[in-house]
């Protein structure tokens, strides 16, 4: 068992506040827009929406709502949204990767571009950070609400397609291939355990650790300006907070 954990920040981002929450939701109903655009709003028959289903039970999001979301997707007068990705580089070299969805892509890209000025980094060349990343799924199990075996749940992990299981001191976190993510996920879930998240997304190879106040305080900047941007779905970076 090996891994980099990252449930003290998935467990924070959790405590926040209402307003936090519902950000989350609106992203993830966004998802949910792209996945029935693209598949249809049948769960069983679009393999994207189920992991994005996936990943919103994980976040707690309520089932009406995840419902609701689905419905308000099949309108064909919603809006289309464009996927849009920046890959650069944030103080003392660490490597940031900017998933937006946006139905304005100048904005998009100005608020972003805004983020990385202030936060002392720069935008890059497509491809000039991504090899540096992994697509894996990551599932992660809080320990206080986990009473399976460990033996018999490492087992039935490993049967239902994981590569990996990294058992750290509040966590257990299950990489998988991101075509093996959902069956993994379903055998979870069939096992009645709960899921602290659930996602397919980019792990680091390595990661970069900050000595400099400076450099922490930009980095920390340019994230904070990234996630308060209401057309960024996801940031990867591999800075060791």
């Amino acid at each position: 068992m090996s891994g980099h954990s990252k449930f003290a920040n998935i467990k924070a981002k959790k405590e926040k506040n209402d307003a936090a929450k519902g950000k989350i939701f609106t992203r993830l109903g966004k998802d949910i827009m792209v996945a029935v655009k693209e598949g249809g709003a049948d769960v069983n028959n679009n393999s994207k929406l189920k992991a994005v289903v996936a990943k919103a039970k994980a976040a707690n999001m309520p089932n009406d709502t995840i419902d609701r979301a689905i419905k308000k997707a099949s309108d064909s007068s919603q809006a289309d949204l464009e996927n849009i990705t920046y890959e650069g580089y944030g103080p003392g070299g660490t490597a940031i990767i900017v998933e937006a969805l946006t139905d304005n892509r100048n904005r998009a890209a100005s608020n972003i571009r805004y983020a990385f000025s202030r936060g002392n980094g720069n935008i890059g060349t497509p491809g000039c950070v991504s090899f540096m990343f992994d697509e894996k799924g990551q599932i992660i199990i809080d320990k206080e609400e986990f009473e399976m075996d460990p033996e018999e749940f490492e087992m039935m992990v490993i049967e239902a397609g994981a590569e990996d299981i990294a058992d750290e001191e509040d966590s257990l976190e299950i990489t998988t291939a991101p075509e093996d993510f959902q069956a993994v996920v379903d055998a979870i879930d069939a096992a009645g355990v709960k899921m602290a998240s659930a996602e397919v997304t980019k792990l680091p190879q390595t990661y970069v650790t900050l000595e400099s106040e400076d450099d922490i305080k930009s980095i920390t900047r340019l994230l904070d300006l990234l996630d308060d941007d209401e057309d960024v779905q996801n940031v990867y970076t591999n800075w060791e907070e």
